[in-house]
């Protein structure tokens, strides 16, 4: 594959959450971002229509599971995910344990 790999997830917003959602990600801490880029994410955006998140972001890395594995111990991330991850649930179809739920891509213009 030549360029960046493209990744979309999902995730189910909570009813009620959004407007404390939103308040989160209008100041992003910065260490979180510095984060997401040292684990060679870029372009990172999220999406929402009825009660649905939907990200995506550009990997540039060599391994994607390392990578977010390496975020999953920053503790600053973690303490992020403490304040998001109870406005959020899973989607109905996630496999069990998936939090946000991978999308299969089925079209891309070149």
């Amino acid at each position: 594959m030549t360029g960046p790999r493209r990744v979309a997830q999902v995730v189910r917003l909570k009813d009620g959450a959004e407007e404390e959602y939103r308040r989160l990600h209008d100041a992003v801490w910065e260490d979180v971002l510095e984060q997401i880029r040292r684990s060679h994410i870029s372009n990172y955006s999220i999406f929402l229509r009825d009660g649905l998140l939907f990200a995506y972001f550009e990997y540039t890395g060599d391994d994607l599971a390392a990578d977010l594995a390496a975020m999953a111990q920053d503790e600053r991330t973690r303490e992020w995910w403490t304040l998001t991850d109870p406005l959020q649930e899973p989607v109905a179809t996630a496999e069990q344990g998936q939090w946000w739920a991978p999308l299969e891509e089925v079209f891309h213009t070149p």
